[in-house]
């Protein structure tokens, strides 16, 4: 080798691993994994159009930093959507985090349980147990991360809209395992953004796949209303963000509407963006004109903030 591809190669070496010292994979969980028993099952990543993951098996936070010069000191968790089925990873979930980092915002992409999986004792109750795990690992590390512990909110898409709104409603839910210190900090969120999410589970207007996977095919009316989260929102439910498209055929729009009211009622700072079209799944919604401009509104709000 040449002393001059020699000097390139380490050059690239070292650009190379700057670029990957800007991220960064957290386990959520110290060891076994609460509320988890023993399968054959591995998890399932596939490549299509985007990424997408299946049978998750270790959840994790994918960290993704803005530089210190231009940091706000917000961050946000990120739960991509999929139906409780699957994850859309990166489209609606690296993707996004790459943009909050244009604004300045720390990023962190949840990597959740799914509820169809062998490997979960108790099939509901991963999903947000993973979530309140993900915020007290963002809270107890603020510091390294250059966040503020009192400006993180989470985000979620469809089904991860799902995930967000449970945990802004129901983030003092006990959990039934062995607590360590890291759970006696607090998991609400202190802001909420959900773009064409699923809130209810009730028959009327939810999405029955996401029902289905989350709560099985004939779930108690205690749980139907425990994970209705339209009825679960208190004076205490953090400042909330919605995007909807009216002709979304997977999640009705009722599932904003009726959040956003229970919101209102309650007193919550609330807002909402309605476009007639766009359907379901967009994403950024990039060349979808108007649409296009969602994350600029959601960008205006957290500055409101």
């Amino acid at each position: 080798m040449s002393l001059k591809k020699g000097v390139l190669t380490i050059f690239l070496s070292f650009t190379m691993l700057n670029c990957l010292a800007q991220y960064e994979i957290v386990s959520l969980w110290d060891g076994v994994v609460p509320n988890s028993q023993k399968s054959d099952e591995e998890e399932i990543i596939t490549n299509t159009d985007s990424k997408r993951i299946s049978l998750v098996q270790n959840p994790t936070l994918e960290v993704y930093l803005p530089t210190k010069r231009n940091a706000t000191g917000q961050a946000v968790i990120v739960c991509p959507g999929g139906g409780y089925h699957y994850l859309t990873y990166d489209f609606e979930g690296t993707d996004i985090a790459k943009w909050f980092n244009s604004k300045g915002i720390a990023a962190f992409v949840l990597k959740y349980r799914l509820p169809n999986s062998k490997s979960i004792k108790i099939s509901y109750e991963a999903p947000l147990q993973d979530a309140q795990r993900a915020i007290r690992i963002v809270r107890s590390q603020a510091e390294k991360w250059n966040v503020n512990p009192n400006k993180i909110g989470i985000i979620g898409f469809s089904a991860g809209g799902h995930l967000a709104s449970t945990l802004g409603t129901q983030f003092n839910t006990p959990n039934h395992f062995k607590e360590t210190a890291i759970d006696t900090i607090s998991a609400r969120p202190d802001f909420i953004a959900l773009i064409y999410p699923v809130v209810t589970m009730k028959l009327d207007y939810t999405h029955k796949g996401s029902r289905t996977n989350l709560l099985g095919e004939n779930p108690s009316e205690d749980l139907v209303k425990q994970f209705s989260n339209e009825l679960q929102v208190t004076k205490n439910t953090p400042p909330t963000f919605i995007v909807h498209a009216e002709d979304d055929h997977s999640v009705p729009v009722e599932n904003s509407l009726q959040l956003y009211k229970a919101l209102k009622d309650n007193g919550v700072i609330t807002e909402m963006h309605l476009y007639p079209y766009g359907g379901h799944g967009f994403g950024l919604a990039l060349g979808q004109g108007r649409l296009e401009h969602w994350t600029d509104r959601l960008y205006e709000w957290l500055q409101s903030l």
